[in-house]
């Protein structure tokens, strides 16, 4: 019984870190989400958003089908400009 709580408490902690690295991240601006604070929540056709900043929300409504398939892993994240 010891052997199996160790292995569904491993096998949460992965699927939360998969989860989480998934979810990291701006699909506008590939920065992470808490890189401007904390994340900021738009939404589309009933599908909440997070993005990093508020300025990522003008891109984000100029084409929100592509950003959408950022986060539904679809396409790739963008690169950080630097």
């Amino acid at each position: 019984m010891k052997y199996m709580k160790t292995l569904l408490t491993g096998a949460a902690a992965c699927a939360l870190l998969i989860g989480c690295a998934s979810t990291a991240l701006c699909p506008v601006s590939g920065e992470g989400l808490a890189s401007m604070g904390g994340p900021f929540l738009v939404e589309y056709k009933g599908e909440k958003v997070k993005l990093c900043c508020e300025g990522c929300k003008e891109d984000f409504e100029a084409d929100p089908e592509k950003f959408l398939k950022i986060v539904a892993g679809e396409a790739p994240y963008p690169k950080v400009e630097e």
